[in-house]
């Protein structure tokens, strides 16, 4: 089972210099809310996402958590999609949180290298529960700014929704805060070999989870989960980590040991991946 292997790896969480060697650049983010785990904390493990979420807590704490559903949007723009247009359809998709009750945090960008399903740009959204998603899909102002401001300059819409959970604080709920200012987002998507064994699943997923804990002390935030919508989407599995800066995404993404998990445990069971990431900035000042 999942559990067992992941408390086995909740015991032997690693301070920061042991990932990837001496990290010293960003010792000022110890401490920072984190939905998986804290620099300073010990793991506590949750049934509820399939690469096992945990919180960060102090030693012999159990964190009040909340159950959140993350909505991600990934978009194909038009080839001769102009700035301006990319920023007015942009700027709306991201102040659509202030139209809307129920959304609780929105990120979004262009996406930085070619994927294979030639996505340019991808949104995004929390939200407190499935109804919400549901609601907000069907509000007459999501399909205006739809209508007006994103189909004109994008085609092949594709929505991924996994359930999670995070503190019960307003900075990680809510995404608030300095640490969300800035930074890159990653989107990580799985779909599993149906030949695959579930022992051989877990371990993967167990490895992947390790690693993040192991890089906890340049994470911002990471949540998880299995996917709602597996017939659209075509991925059963989601992941969301944002970092606080290019270098840290790059530190881990680049890694030895990420390419080592992926070609040892990942690549052996995985059918389909897509892994994407944009740059986080400030957009939407204004109500539009």
């Amino acid at each position: 089972m999942l559990m067992p292997i992941l408390a086995k790896i909740s015991q032997s969480t690693c301070p920061v210099a042991s990932c990837f060697g001496q990290h010293h650049r960003h010792t000022r983010y110890h401490g920072r809310y984190c939905t998986w785990w804290g620099a300073r904390s010990k793991v506590i493990l949750s049934p509820c996402s399939v690469f096992g979420p945990t919180n960060g807590a102090p030693s012999g704490e159990i964190v009040k958590k909340r159950k959140i559903v993350e909505h991600i949007i990934l978009l194909r723009g038009k080839p001769n999609i102009s700035d301006a247009e990319e920023k007015d359809m942009l700027d709306y998709l991201y102040t659509s949180q202030y139209q809307m009750r129920g959304i609780l945090a929105v990120s979004l960008g262009r996406i930085e290298r070619p994927n294979t399903e030639n996505f340019t740009h991808a949104v995004f959204m929390r939200f407190q529960q499935k109804e919400d998603i549901a609601k907000f899909q069907s509000s007459t102002y999501y399909s205006k700014v739809l209508d007006e401001h994103v189909k004109p300059v994008s085609y092949g819409l594709v929505s991924v929704d996994f359930e999670s959970e995070v503190e019960d604080d307003i900075t990680p709920l809510f995404r608030r805060g300095e640490d969300f200012n800035y930074g890159v987002e990653f989107i990580l998507l799985l779909s599993f070999l149906e030949t695959a064994s579930g022992e051989a699943v877990e371990d993967a997923l167990a490895h992947l989870q390790k690693l993040i804990i192991q890089c906890s002390s340049f994470i911002v935030q990471a949540t998880s989960g299995c996917c709602l919508n597996l017939m659209e989407s075509r991925y059963s599995n989601a992941a969301v980590i944002r970092f606080p800066s290019f270098d840290d995404f790059k530190l881990f993404r680049d890694s030895v040991e990420y390419k080592d998990m992926w070609a040892s445990k990942l690549d052996p069971v995985v059918e389909r991946s897509l892994e994407l990431h944009f740059i986080v900035d400030p957009v939407g000042s204004q109500l539009m």
